[in-house]
């Protein structure tokens, strides 16, 4: 009976034209998103944005996170929070310690030198990919992204640096049409942007990373895929050779001090 009640009060309301199309644009909206959906697009807006904090050493490594803190900085409940953490152990960014909370993972020179070998295993064939794939709109558009843009003057050369290099790659992925390649590839080439933000930017070289950028994307444009991948490869290389001198510096460093105790 209560429900009867329901349908009468909803029918009596007065309708007007701008009324009834917005009630049909919810109801088709609601019809369109699968059960459960808003809460997907919660656990996906926590884990992106704290994937961003930790990339960008917001959370440094060795950081002790607690889950209530979390979802008082994200405006968050805690299952969609939880959910997020989960995903990013299995990035391997974060692990969760039962009773103890959440810990940041550090990664080591020896764990970059794996995400750059694996990144140089990866991003060849999809600079390869990009060009045989690409037309004359996405080759420009790539270029266009090639060379690092810094139009605000309280940006960081390094916030500047990440932002152009996350748009190329991310580009040059998008062209490459291989999703999985892409995907696997995004991970790797976030967990290389917290190394930046920690020790490479001591060897930031933006002239020659925008060059480096610019002879993949000519290479793209000219759809010759071996080229590409060349490109790529010497690109990846010259990220290892600049943690290889941090990693000499450290070296030598403690050395000296062994040598003045």
């Amino acid at each position: 009976m209560s429900k009867k009640v329901t349908r009468k009060k909803k029918a009596s309301r007065p309708k007007t034209k701008v009324g009834a199309v917005k009630r049909a644009k919810k109801k088709a909206t609601r019809s369109e998103k699968p059960e459960g959906q808003k809460g997907g697009s919660l656990v996906a807006r926590a884990y992106e944005e704290l994937k961003e904090r930790i990339i960008t050493v917001y959370f440094l490594p060795g950081q002790y996170l607690n889950e209530g803190a979390i979802c008082a900085l994200l405006g968050l409940g805690r299952t969609p929070v939880h959910q997020a953490l989960q995903r990013l152990e299995i990035d391997g960014l974060v692990e969760i310690m039962p009773r103890k909370g959440v810990i940041v993972l550090p990664d080591s020179i020896a764990e970059i030198i794996k995400i750059l070998d694996s990144r140089m295993a990866v991003e060849p064939e999809l600079a390869r990919h990009a060009a045989e794939r690409a037309t004359a709109e996405t080759a420009a558009e790539l270029k266009a992204l090639a060379s690092v843009q810094k139009s605000d003057p309280d940006i960081s050369d390094i916030d500047a640096f990440t932002t152009s290099d996350r748009a190329f790659h991310r580009k040059l992925a998008d062209m490459s049409g291989n999703q999985v390649l892409s995907d696997f590839a995004r991970n790797l080439h976030e967990r290389s942007w917290r190394y930046w933000y920690l020790h490479l930017w001591q060897t930031l070289d933006i002239n020659g990373s925008n060059r480096q950028h610019s002879a993949i994307a000519e290479a793209v444009a000219k759809r010759d895929g071996d080229a590409a991948a060349n490109a790529m490869r010497e690109h990846i290389s010259s990220l290892k050779q600049r943690l290889s001198q941090i990693q000499s510096s450290r070296g030598g460093a403690r050395a000296d001090r062994h040598r003045s105790d």
